[in-house]
């Protein structure tokens, strides 16, 4: 296997391609994932069709800025999918301040939080960070992914807690901001909000893995 971000690995075979992260719980999955040894080591098979971070990887995402013992401020995290393999790729010495304003999803967290350590879980809406900046260190990097109509908005607000000339992941969900505009207008109309504040420095859509879905890429200037 090839790593290609920190704590990020790639298998091929064929013209698949396969991501994998270093499992920071040896012997139990998330999502019923598959997992491999290689060199006495496990890593878990991270699923592009259930992880808009995986898919953006896998359509060729050039800019992954966090790795080992950073910590990462994520909004949206449901059930813990992908703030799993964050939590591999931060390792024990990192921080994953994963929020979600649904209880059903934070019950869910929570149990996951109770076998990787480096998840802290807090029940907020990403909208008000004030409620929460209180409860977080100050992070190196902000992962967003909400189904709210003003998803720009909060994402720049939330990335004034993030470290000068950090970074920070939009997940842009089109149907979640105007149901009536076609998908490219709003992902143009994002664009051009963020880029009043901040380098985009990244941009993919995640078809066929995500429909209606664009990922940013950030850095505060």
């Amino acid at each position: 296997m090839k790593e290609i971000f920190p704590g990020v690995f790639e298998k091929r075979k064929g013209r698949k391609r396969f991501l994998y992260t270093e499992n920071l719980v040896v012997g139990e999955t998330v999502y019923s994932e598959r997992t491999i040894i290689r060199n006495r080591t496990e890593y878990r098979q991270w699923d592009p069709h259930k992880s808009k971070l995986a898919a953006a990887i896998t359509k060729g995402l050039s800019q992954f800025n966090f790795g080992q013992g950073d910590s990462v401020l994520y909004l949206g995290s449901s059930t813990g999918t992908t703030v799993s393999h964050v939590s591999d790729i931060v390792k024990s010495k990192g921080r994953v301040f994963a929020l979600d304003s649904a209880p059903r999803m934070m019950r869910e967290l929570v149990f996951l939080a109770r076998k990787r350590n480096n998840i802290i879980p807090i029940l907020a809406d990403a909208a008000h960070p004030k409620q929460y900046f209180h409860k977080i260190k100050l992070p190196d990097f902000l992962y967003q992914d909400i189904a709210q109509k003003h998803q720009a908005e909060v994402f720049l607000d939330n990335l004034k807690l993030v470290k000068n000339e950090g970074f920070g992941i939009l997940c842009v969900k089109a149907r979640s901001i105007d149901i009536t505009k076609k998908p490219r207008i709003i992902f143009e109309e994002v664009r051009k909000k963020l880029e009043k504040h901040v380098k985009i420095v990244d941009k993919r859509l995640l078809k066929p893995f995500q429909k209606d879905h664009i990922l940013f890429v950030c850095k505060k200037d």
